[in-house]
């Protein structure tokens, strides 16, 4: 993919779409991640570190609901961007969304932004 090209998929209540700009790739979340959707973010941001976007920005503006399995997901992103060298940045978690990675101890090892904006000019 190349600089402002986009992709959007469809899982159920969720719309994710990319866009790449260099080895930084602009992941936007919509709607609500769960068990019958977690796959398809998981797959997504997977596809992002392998095709050479070490840099993932997570826009969360949107996300209206995760639960573990999409915890999960961002998890195993983490990991793979980390292991090629790179990190993940959220932005625009949503309290109920931040609630999550706050019980289950996951905020460390994500850097949180307030603005997109703020994550990309990193």
């Amino acid at each position: 993919m190349g600089k402002g090209q986009q992709e959007a998929g469809m899982q159920g209540g969720l719309t994710v779409s990319v866009s790449t700009n260099g080895t930084s790739a602009i992941v936007t979340v919509a709607g609500e991640i769960d068990v019958d959707s977690a796959d398809a973010v998981r797959d997504r941001l997977f596809e992002c570190v392998e095709q050479g976007s070490t840099r993932l920005v997570i826009d969360c503006s949107e996300l209206d609901f995760c639960d573990s399995t999409g915890l999960n997901a961002f998890l195993g992103a983490r990991l793979r961007a980390q292991a090629a060298g790179g990190a993940v940045h959220l932005v625009g978690v949503q309290p109920a969304v931040a609630r999550v990675f706050e019980i289950t101890g996951a905020v460390q090892g994500f850097t949180f932004h307030e603005t997109l904006a703020e994550a990309v000019g990193e």
